[in-house]
Formats: structure tokens, C-alpha cells, sequence
């Protein structure tokens, strides 16, 4: 795969999103606002805007349950407590579950950071030097006819 690739996030229901892989990361990060937990059949869930597009800006509203709370230390060092959701990936033909933490991201070029463990779940391989060599994944989305 190359250093950007098309990804689609099903259970969602986003497609056609661009994403920055990044090795040196180890989680995955969404942007995501407007995060609110709340309880749903005594489990915690939330609710946020997830935002695509970078000169186009969508937004999206979901719910995802949460796996976890994590302290994450970003890019430049500071420390944030974010809610971590599992969810279907699909880039190119393959498809699996991965985490995302839920961050802000309104300022990077990319609103989607794909880390190494979802890497290793999948066993890609990262080129560089490339960009954007797998297809757009062409899942329908649930309840699509």
C-alpha cells in the first residue's frame, strides 16, 4: 500500500475517505467533534460528528460503542484522554476491524490516521514512495440497496 490511501468505514456508513498512513503512529485517529457519551443498553457509547473532506468539508454524524478510554501523547508531545471506538475498515478488497481514537484533527491535512497495529492486523506493507495504490473500496454500506 502506499503512504495515502482510499478507505471506507461501513458500519458508519462513510466511504471515499483519504487516509494518512503512519507507521510511526500506533493508534488510528478520526477526527471527530461534538463527542458525547451516553449509555445504551448498559454499555457505553458516543455520538460525534466524524468530518470529511480537506478543501470540501462533510460532516457525518454516528454512534460507535466505546472499547476504551486512553491517555494518548500526540505528535507534539501533549497529553489527551481519548474515547476509542472498534469499527469494519475497508481499503482496497480487504476488510477487518480496527480501533480509532477520536481526536481532533481540524488542523491536519488528513482527518484520518491509519497506525501500525491496524498495519499488522491486516499485514500490509508500507511503500512511501507511493500513493493511493489500492482501489476505492466499493462497499455497499449496511442497509444500502
Amino acid at each position: 500500500m502506499g503512504l495515502r490511501e482510499w478507505i471506507a468505514l461501513p458500519e458508519l456508513g462513510m466511504v471515499g475517505l483519504r487516509a494518512k498512513i503512519d507507521t510511526g503512529a500506533s493508534t488510528s485517529t478520526l477526527h471527530a467533534s461534538d463527542i458525547v457519551p451516553f449509555e445504551k443498553k448498559g454499555k457505553q457509547w458516543v455520538r460525534f460528528t466524524a468530518h470529511l473532506g480537506t478543501l470540501v468539508q462533510r460532516r457525518h454524524r454516528c454512534e460507535a460503542q466505546v472499547v476504551s478510554v486512553k491517555t494518548i501523547k500526540s505528535s507534539n508531545g501533549q497529553a489527551q484522554t481519548r474515547y476509542v471506538i472498534r469499527t469494519l475498515l475497508a481499503l482496497g478488497d480487504r476488510t477487518w476491524p480496527i480501533e480509532f481514537t477520536l481526536a481532533c484533527r481540524k488542523t491536519m491535512r488528513y482527518r484520518v490516521l491509519l497506525g501500525s497495529k491496524a498495519l499488522v492486523q491486516a499485514q500490509l506493507v508500507v511503500n512511501p514512495a507511493l500513493t493511493y495504490v489500492q482501489e476505492k473500496p466499493t462497499l455497499s454500506l449496511p442497509g444500502a440497496q
